[in-house]
């Protein structure tokens, strides 16, 4: 039966059909990134929202994630390496002759897929500073094929070509690898600049930091430094220079001797000293030593403080830790005694303005900037980004921002659903409104981690807790002699906390 006119449907406006059509796909394509975003992973590297540790069981090695679950069972003679917790790209080596040095290495995924296989090599780029604690440089690996090296990012994509003899990180110096090639050496960072060109015989550091400069030697075998811009800031005609250096003040020596000069290459202190440790902040003046003692003079060759300390270093601008028969005080610059030496350790926080003090017994005076106590305890946590620091006082744990207010637990650690409590000597845990979650049963305890999770210690043995309260695993390990005790499920930190991994003994 046909329709009469009135019910004919009118034409489609397919303008408006299209634009509809588009923004159910954006839609839907949107909640697909969206779902990438927090749960894909991919098989060349591709950053998802689980951590990784490395593993130890039964001597062998894997890899878990931040609940504690097995993504790589342990399998490998060696310690699997994860040069980015957050990125599921796992080195493996295998194959190792300890007589010839010879190994493999190779890639893997969170699929125990194989990933890089083009290259004969893969390995993380290890670096360390001088206190000895280890990381691996951002989003770069270091690749070998055919006998040379390149580098190349978390993702695969390749960063340096592969035309090096060697890639070498620059000790305690983060983004800045040292390239050789033909017997000269070069500096790239780890997105593939090259920021030196690869034409000195010896190449370091200068500073602290990437930005700093860098101390080169040429083929007549001087040393000169070059900043990170390729600008040459002294010529290559110095003996040797010293990394000490500020307010465009460097340490040099010429002719056997050492001496101070500016960035012209004008002397500006010639003598009065037998080495220089260290340039002032304010740049007008220096800490010298003679007669194997420590003293500060200015750039003009006034002595302020004569050469009697073992060490001294500037804290505050002419203010210096001491060492003075094996115990640490602080001076200033007319060698007034500002804190007395009776400590161990004295350290200096510039972005909280505070000195830590340390005795024997490993009990800090947490001093404000004009070196008034304000308050002591066991030093646990030092966090410059947020702001606060942790003590243990009286067996129990404080926090304290830098102006030594102390805060609630809950402000500080915002996140967490449980939080430790202390009560008749025994610890538990209560939520945010102060409700008793686990009861006071325990004889030591850590607040919950990042991941959920906390240490419990029962009768001599620690075990763990998830966010709820409950038992994951019961307190059966005796962990007394570790630096940290922290546990992600059933599994606890290594005794080696630079090497970041757990295990289960």
């Amino acid at each position: 039966m046909s329709r009469g006119r009135r019910y004919e449907e009118p034409k489609l406006n397919m303008k408006k059909v299209f634009a509809v059509i588009l923004a159910i796909v954006v839609i839907i394509m949107s909640v697909f990134i969206i779902k990438g975003v927090f749960s894909r992973e991919q098989s060349n590297g591709g950053i998802t929202s689980k951590t990784y540790f490395a593993s130890y069981k039964d001597n062998k090695w894997g890899v878990i994630d931040e609940n504690g679950n097995t993504v790589i069972d342990p399998s490998y003679e060696e310690m699997i390496i994860i040069p980015d917790n957050k990125t599921d790209v796992f080195l493996c080596t295998y194959d190792v002759n300890y007589d010839t040095g010879e190994y493999n290495t190779k890639a893997l995924n969170s699929k125990n897929e194989e990933i890089f296989t083009d290259y004969n090599k893969i390995e993380a780029i290890q670096n360390s500073d001088e206190n000895n604690e280890l990381w691996y440089e951002d989003n770069v690996l270091k690749v070998q094929k055919d006998g040379k090296w390149g580098t190349i990012n978390n993702q695969g994509k390749e960063l340096l070509k592969i035309e090096y003899d060697s890639i070498e990180p620059i000790k305690g110096i983060k983004n800045a690898l040292l390239i050789q090639k033909d017997g000269k050496y070069g500096v790239a960072d780890n997105e593939g600049k090259i920021i030196l060109d690869v034409a000195y015989t010896e190449i370091t550091n200068l500073g602290e930091d990437n930005k700093s400069g860098y101390i080169v030697k040429d083929d007549a075998g001087l040393y000169g430094i070059v900043d990170y811009s390729k600008n040459v800031i002294l010529e290559n005609k110095y003996q040797e220079i010293e990394k000490v250096y500020g307010s465009n003040l460097y340490v040099v020596s010429q002719d056997g001797k050492q001496k101070v000069v500016n960035s012209a290459g004008e002397d500006v202190l010639t003598q009065g000293f037998e080495q220089i440790s260290a340039i002032l902040k304010d740049g007008q003046g220096v800490i010298y030593v003679s007669n194997g003692k420590y003293g500060v003079m200015t750039v003009t060759g006034e002595v302020k403080i004569e050469a009697q300390y073992d060490n001294l270093v500037e804290s505050q601008t002419n203010t210096f830790i001491a060492t003075k028969g094996g115990k640490r005080g602080v001076v200033d610059l007319d060698n007034n005694e500002k804190v007395p030496f009776n400590y161990t350790s004295i350290t200096y926080n510039e972005k909280g303005d505070i000195y830590i003090a340390e005795d024997e017994n490993f009990n800090s005076n947490i001093m404000n900037g004009q070196f008034e106590t304000k308050q002591t305890g066991i030093l646990i946590e030092i966090n410059t980004d947020s702001g606060y620091f942790e003590l243990r006082q009286n067996d129990e744990y404080k926090y304290y921002n830098f102006k030594f207010e102390e805060k609630d637990v809950k402000d500080i650690l915002s996140n967490n659903t449980l939080y430790l409590d202390k009560k008749d000597n025994k610890y538990g845990y209560v939520d945010k409104e102060g409700n008793v979650v686990v009861e006071y049963i325990y004889d030591d305890a850590t607040e919950q981690n990042q991941y959920g999770y906390a240490a419990v210690k029962k009768d001599g043995k620690w075990g763990s807790i998830n966010s709820s309260g409950e038992v994951v695993q019961e307190p059966i390990y005796d962990l007394d002699s570790y630096l940290v005790i922290d546990f992600v499920g059933k599994w606890h930190l290594g005794k080696d906390i630079n090497m970041n991994y757990y295990n289960q003994e």
